[in-house]
């Protein structure tokens, strides 16, 4: 039996089996080659009838024998790494802290902070910018996006990734850039923790758009407020001081869950719905879909300063 191993080392390989063997059989067969247990072996393509074949189903009961069998799984020490570095990059993925609505004269204020404004003008001349992924498209307005909660459920006890990633996220990263948003990340988080979760969600190798830049928390500056106390956020100042960027406040807007990270930028925030609960809310959650129209509906604006962004839904509704 020709065995095609997806993802494995070696790519191809023969197995040799008997002619009263079972499924069963060949994957004992397949672990004494691999190393994978047979418990973990998925064979994809070996079926009876319309069925797939089960384990105690025999090899000769399979109608039309594949000229290649189709192999997933991987080796314990495999999992064993994969799962480390989920666990190290999860230990950087802070909790989220409970968030408050930001009233008018506190952001006036912080905005307007002698001190806030040093912060961002050293975090701009000592952080370099973390990891710029593409070049910015000419006239193209810019979409800066959180991720923990946002794009998916970075606390659900699920393993599939498809099954944390926030309903229609691709539809709307490709809608985002069709409609000339350029499209960066940004998370509270360390950049191997977003590259990590960015890959495995497709979202760095997707055909239908490109992320500019990833942007982690080394770029986001401490407040102090006399009503909120300390808190970080996120200035869009250090993005718009990077001299390979020509955005500007009047066409950037910034997706977040929690409202204070726009504090330094209040008019540029979108405060999006939470995504959590994954494995239950998947079934429901419409929130990019929604989000997705708004976009396209003010893409050919060229100020977005008269927008309120927190009523983008009666925006869609009166259009």
């Amino acid at each position: 039996v020709s065995v095609r191993w997806s993802g494995g080392t070696p790519p191809t390989f023969d197995i040799d089996v008997d002619d009263d063997a079972t499924v069963a059989d060949l994957k004992r067969s397949i672990e004494t080659t691999t190393q994978v247990r047979a418990a973990r072996i998925k064979l994809l393509n070996l079926r009876i009838g319309a069925k797939p074949a089960m384990d105690d189903d025999a090899l000769s009961e399979i109608g039309k024998f594949p000229k290649q069998v189709m192999m997933m799984g991987k080796r314990e020490s495999q999992i064993e790494a994969h799962a480390t570095a989920e666990a190290l990059a999860s230990s950087m993925a802070p909790e989220v802290e409970d968030d408050f609505e930001l009233d008018a004269r506190t952001t006036t204020a912080a905005m307007a902070n002698p001190e806030f404004i040093a912060k961002l003008e050293r975090r701009v001349r000592d952080c370099k910018f973390p990891k710029k992924l593409s070049d910015p498209r000419p006239g193209a307005k810019c979409l800066v996006l959180d991720i923990d909660y946002t794009l998916f459920d970075h606390r659900t006890t699920a393993e599939n990734p498809s099954e944390i990633m926030r309903p229609f996220l691709h539809e709307f990263l490709s809608r985002a850039y069709a409609a000339n948003f350029d499209i960066f990340i940004w998370s509270a988080t360390s950049l191997k923790w977003i590259e990590l979760k960015m890959t495995e969600l497709g979202v760095l190798t997707h055909n239908d758009y490109k992320i500019v830049g990833l942007i982690d928390s080394s770029a986001m500056i401490t407040v102090e407020t006399a009503k909120y106390g300390v808190f970080n956020c996120k200035p869009l100042g250090y993005l718009f001081a990077q001299d390979w960027c020509e955005y500007d406040s009047k066409t950037t807007l910034m997706f977040d869950d929690l409202s204070r990270n726009f504090i330094m930028n209040p008019q540029l925030g979108l405060k999006i719905r939470p995504f959590r609960n994954a494995h239950t809310s998947r079934a429901t959650d419409r929130e990019l879909l929604r989000l997705s129209e708004y976009l396209e509906e003010i893409a050919s604006l060229d100020d977005f300063s008269e927008l309120n962004h927190n009523r983008w839904e009666s925006f869609l509704a009166k259009k």
